[in-house]
């Protein structure tokens, strides 16, 4: 896949949010029946309840951080409080979700108040096992990339996105599928 059809390089995750990375554990995220896919558009209404993730991987023991962050914090125009953090599960084993790891920041879903907002997930290695990460005392100004600087975390195994606006909002880009 070359660089420029990556949707996350597209979608300008990559360079706002993460630096360039290599996928190497598949992640599946879905609200009920409706799959995570970079840019695809969610409705606040969709997005209430927390999603169930997926991750893979072939080893139990190999653990993973998962963050749930907005950029676009509170408009896209004037993104002063990114990154937002609306979810953080550290400890969770290869091959399994976070319902098998350790919730560090409750999942709080999206509100976007205006514009276009990508929702983020992003998944990164813990490579002192178990217990090595704590929560942040707050949810705005998060940074993914200092985050996992602080906790020697590396570069993301694997992200996706998708975008959300408010449920009446009108104009901006649309996306169908």
């Amino acid at each position: 896949m070359s660089r420029e059809r990556n949707p996350l390089v597209v979608g300008r995750v990559i360079g706002d949010l993460l630096d360039p990375f290599i996928r190497t554990i598949p992640i599946r995220v879905t609200y009920g029946t409706r799959e995570v896919t970079n840019g695809r558009e969610l409705k606040p209404s969709h997005v209430v309840n927390q999603p169930k993730v997926e991750i893979g991987g072939d080893d139990l023991r190999t653990f993973y951080t998962l963050v749930m962050v907005d950029p676009d914090a509170p408009n896209p125009s004037e993104p002063i409080l990114r990154e937002y953090l609306h979810w953080m599960v550290a400890d969770i084993p290869g091959t399994t979700g976070p319902d098998y790891g350790h919730e560090l920041v409750s999942y709080e879903s999206p509100r976007p108040t205006s514009g276009i907002h990508r929702f983020v997930f992003v998944l990164v290695k813990q490579h002192m096992g178990r217990q090595s990460v704590y929560a942040p005392g707050w949810r705005q100004q998060f940074n993914t990339r200092d985050f996992a600087e602080i906790y020697n975390l590396g570069p993301p195994v694997a992200a996706v996105y998708f975008n959300g606006q408010r449920e009446s909002g009108s104009g901006g880009r649309r996306m169908y599928h």
